[in-house]
């Protein structure tokens, strides 16, 4: 998907920053493409994050963002050529976010803390100072389906009222509430994103079978529902990108697939699917069913399918991945031997 260009007369406003914190402007814009009028500035670079700087870089964006170690921040830079900023809550770096007002865009991709709420709005005055004319025009805040809470299995959209039941989707709502009213308070356009399960190439139930890993107790629990919406990392940086583009009323759209399944079913596709590429490969052993076995219980707590109707009809998606067999059948097909890199 081309991104289109923004309007208006965008330039560097170095003037409006405090002396000690031009050589952060300086060095951000001698290493991006200054000339190009779009600049996304990524809060949280992690999985989709990365993704997400990488196809807009290979369309001549200028990207930055933020990570919260010096490790982190050296690969981001030194391996894939992006400006970053390191991002602590507790105690915020002003460099940090006086840069975010010299992006056109912006994309916060940062979990709530349990206890804490959202990081960055914790700063949320300070953010709002920093950014007022500033040339930031767009922002998403990337949140999660867990805000519905448990809907009985029920298809829901984005109109259906959120009731989340356990503390993260709690947290998530309120940092949707504290977003879009950032957003709107500053004039810009915003828009919240509710994905569903995140997964793509090394992040998978294909890479979790091919490294027998034993599954985290967070991902057994999980395995009891019935219906689990999915969203492949790609799909999430296209419907990004047509946010972007797109003129729209709504704020908030629901991120996921057509395929709401267990996840069950999931991780016996993946096992078919490798097992058929490279046959015994899985061992057989009660050691190896043990460590993926699914956990299950009775009811239907946290129950839903999620509906992206309104993401394919005002965004103009066509998924790349309409369901996990495509999604998964990518990963694999990327992958020439087990633990092969992408």
């Amino acid at each position: 998907m081309e991104l289109c260009q923004i309007s208006g007369p965008l330039g560097f406003k170095s003037g409006h920053l405090p002396r000690k914190y031009r050589n952060s402007v300086i060095r951000m814009t001698s290493t991006s493409d200054v000339k190009s009028q779009n600049r996304m500035f990524i809060a949280g670079m992690g999985f989709v994050g990365k993704a997400l700087a990488l196809d807009l870089k290979n369309q001549g964006w200028g990207v930055s963002g933020t990570c919260t170690s010096i490790t982190k921040k050296k690969k981001l830079e030194g391996e894939m050529g992006f400006d970053m900023y390191l991002f602590d809550a507790n105690e915020p770096d002003v460099t940090t976010i006086e840069v975010m007002k010299y992006h056109t865009h912006l994309v916060v991709s940062i979990p709530p803390v349990p206890g804490i709420g959202d990081p960055m709005l914790q700063h949320q005055q300070l953010i709002r100072k920093a950014l007022l004319g500033g040339n930031l025009q767009w922002l998403c805040y990337l949140s999660s389906t867990s805000v519905y809470g448990d809907c009985g299995g029920a298809w829901v959209d984005e109109d259906y009222p959120p009731n989340p039941t356990r503390e993260v989707g709690k947290l998530r709502l309120a940092a949707e509430e504290g977003w879009l009213d950032l957003g709107q308070s500053l004039g810009l356009s915003t828009r919240v994103f509710r994905l569903g399960g995140i997964y793509g190439p090394g992040r998978s139930a294909v890479d979790t079978i091919i490294k027998q890993e034993a599954l985290s107790k967070s991902q057994r629990m999980r395995g009891y529902r019935q219906f689990t919406s999915r969203i492949h990392v790609e799909d999430i940086v296209q419907a990004i990108k047509g946010s972007i583009c797109t003129s729209s009323s709504r704020e908030i759209y629901n991120i996921v697939d057509d395929d709401p399944a267990p996840r069950e079913a999931v991780f016996e596709y993946a096992r078919d699917l490798v097992d058929r590429k490279w046959p015994g490969w899985i061992k057989q052993s009660s050691e190896q069913e043990e460590s993926t076995v699914i956990v299950k219980k009775d009811g239907l707590l946290g129950e839903k399918r999620v509906s992206n109707a309104c993401m394919k009809k005002e965004l103009g998606i066509r998924l790349l991945h309409p369901s996990y067999k495509s999604g998964l059948q990518s990963i694999l097909d990327q992958m020439d031997k087990p633990f092969s890199t992408y």
